[in-house]
């Protein structure tokens, strides 16, 4: 029987991927039950992204950082949720940690995965088949479905709302131009190495577009900020270094400019599927059948090595040819596709 609860919480995952991915559990919930309020506990710097989307009435801060137990704050954080009338919780991620505040806030129904143990925390425990549900986001959009029924086919996808006078003015604030075509590069991974496509050939691909008269972004956070200046110094004038520069919202803005955006498989990825770019998703290390970015205009470019996915944040045996075997050529191929079509 179809739950029908009015105000649903959601325990948000911790990566940005994810809570991109997590949109589309979202809307399936609004499309089911159009009155229901979802509101999202998180890390705060999820904000920027659950206000771009519509379906989200409230995102509430989650100030406990990712692995930390403090079982007495949790506690509180739960106590003070009480009186928000949630009937419905959701969690998407599997620890035991993420199950403790929705207990403590006495929600009614609690729905997530086994994960690790959480017997007695959750109410409505689900058991993972991992072969009828093989990408992140079919496992999420299950859990806001009851557990008999299977994930439907034409899920809907996730987008990202934008606002003009917004992108507007971030473009002003960082004095960016976009009288040229802009590409725009994602070459960081916040997972480690083993997802990130050689600099000098961001570079290579970044110097080529420059030629035909584009322009080329790089993006990143803190930890991408040397990877980007070596891209835009190899690539010339014509090439931006934005990482570290903005935040994730500027991010979003800036991204939503782009003509076409080259990506390793990465957080900022995901954010240019939902906004419906133009995209080339590099995949090395991970799995594109897994985490694959939900846009029909994405091209995923991955060899399928006999070792591959590791899912390792190195590459184990040290040579890292499922990323350096896809030559700057083929992407270079690809974007000279979509230029004539």
């Amino acid at each position: 029987m179809k739950t029908q609860a009015e105000n649903c919480l959601i325990i948000g995952p911790s990566w940005v991927g994810d809570m991109v991915m997590a949109q589309s559990l979202f809307m399936v919930l609004k499309q089911r039950y159009p009155s229901m309020n979802i509101d999202v506990l998180a890390p705060s710097w999820s904000e920027p992204l659950l206000d771009r989307m519509p379906e989200v009435r409230e995102s509430i801060a989650m100030p406990i950082g990712h692995g930390s137990l403090q079982l007495k704050l949790r506690y509180q954080i739960g106590k003070q949720l009480r009186n928000k009338d949630y009937d419905w919780a959701i969690l998407l991620p599997n620890s035991l940690k993420s199950a403790l505040i929705p207990f403590f806030a006495n929600i009614p129904k609690r729905t997530g995965f086994k994960g690790e143990v959480r017997y007695g925390l959750l109410n409505d425990l689900r058991h993972l088949d991992k072969q009828a549900l093989t990408m992140t986001v079919q496992r999420f959009i299950a859990l806001g479905l009851d557990s008999t029924e299977k994930v439907p086919t034409d899920y809907p996808t996730p987008k990202l709302l934008l606002d003009r006078e917004t992108i507007t003015a971030t473009t002003e604030r960082f004095g960016l131009k976009t009288d040229q075509r802009i590409l725009a590069l994602c070459p960081g991974a916040e997972y480690g190495p083993a997802k990130r496509w050689p600099i000098e050939y961001y570079a290579e691909v970044a110097k080529q577009m420059i030629a035909e008269g584009w322009q080329t972004w790089v993006f990143g956070s803190e930890k991408d900020k040397e990877v980007s200046q070596q891209i835009c110094d190899l690539a010339g004038d014509g090439c931006t270094n934005l990482s570290s520069r903005t935040t994730l919202a500027e991010a979003i803005d800036l991204l939503s400019l782009a003509d076409h955006v080259i990506s390793n498989d990465s957080g900022l990825m995901h954010v240019a599927a939902a906004l419906e770019k133009p995209l080339i998703a590099l995949y090395g290390s991970s799995d594109p059948n897994f985490t694959p970015p939900l846009n029909d205009q994405a091209n995923i470019l991955s060899l399928g090595l006999e070792c591959s996915p590791c899912f390792e944040r190195e590459c184990p045996l040290e040579h890292l040819n499922c990323l350096r075997e896809i030559a700057p050529t083929s992407v270079i191929s690809l974007l000279d596709k979509a230029k004539n079509t």
